[in-house]
């Protein structure tokens, strides 16, 4: 007697069925339900003839062209800086290291705003840093590395976490074999190190790029917005939303359509079928 091996959708209803709740499964509907819906409600509110128009207009190409230009250099930066980090903070003991870690956290849960504020504190005309800069002729404040600074700093995060959490993972078992077989510690950063970080590396720069991409609090209070100049795509749909709500309604779908794509190069992994 022969039996049918079941297929993969009966399998994955079979193992919803057997290790989740009916209640759980309605409530997780529900939930998916009110991401959707917002997004089902933005797509029915675009005129659609005008969105060429719309997303045409020089202030709109300025911002956004700013938005991907200061983003790429943002995210860029983090990765130099994230990588150092991510390694002291989960492969060193020193004191202090949880405070570090926890300041290294801090713009994850702060308002983006208050982290404007910080680096206005910090870097602005009168800043404990920025008042030194004045004297020698370079201003940060209201220019574009403002806006590539506010990126990093709300951003960068993403990135360490990330790092850390492969890192955890990974262990050192191979750098220590490696480093056991007479590698200096910076070819075995470069051989082994890095290629162990490169799913981290990657999942990690593109959420960098998202969040630097949509940074808005921080950018507006340290920065301030001049089109071309410090104007990003935040700040152009926040003033559009007072003078033309469909100009608004339509640059807000392209950020979205950035972030979807970003989000699904960050965590498409591609599995191998069941033979």
């Amino acid at each position: 007697m022969t039996t049918t091996k079941p297929t993969a959708s009966v399998r994955t209803r079979q193992t919803l069925s057997a290790g989740i709740p009916t209640a759980t499964i309605a409530v997780a509907l529900l939930a998916g339900a009110f991401f959707i819906i917002p997004f089902i409600a933005l797509l029915a509110g675009i005129t659609w003839s005008d969105l060429p128009e719309l997303l045409t207009s020089q202030s709109a190409l300025d911002a956004l062209w700013l938005s991907l230009r200061t983003a790429t250099i943002a995210t860029i930066i983090c990765v130099l800086l994230g990588v150092p980090l991510a390694l002291v903070l989960a492969r060193t003991n020193f004191p202090g290291r949880t405070l570090v870690r926890s300041v290294v956290l801090v713009p994850l849960v702060i308002p983006p705003v208050v982290a404007g504020i910080v680096l206005t504190e910090a870097f602005g005309r009168r800043g404990l840093i920025g008042e030194h800069l004045e004297a020698l002729g370079i201003d940060i404040a209201f220019t574009t590395a403002a806006v590539v600074l506010a990126q990093i700093f709300v951003a960068l995060p993403f990135m360490v976490t990330s790092l850390e959490a492969h890192l955890a993972s990974s262990g050192e078992h191979y750098e220590r074999v490696a480093q056991s077989l007479g590698s200096s510690k910076w070819r075995t950063f470069w051989t082994i190190t890095i290629p162990l970080l490169r799913p981290g590396l990657i999942s990690g720069a593109v959420l960098t790029f998202a969040r630097a991409l949509g940074e808005f609090g921080a950018t507006i209070t340290f920065a301030g917005s001049l089109q071309g100049t410090t104007r990003t795509m935040p700040l152009e749909i926040y003033l559009a939303r007072e003078t033309d709500p469909e100009s608004a309604v339509a640059l807000s779908l392209v950020l979205i359509c950035v972030a979807v794509m970003v989000i699904a190069v960050a965590y498409f992994r591609p599995t191998a079928q069941n033979k």
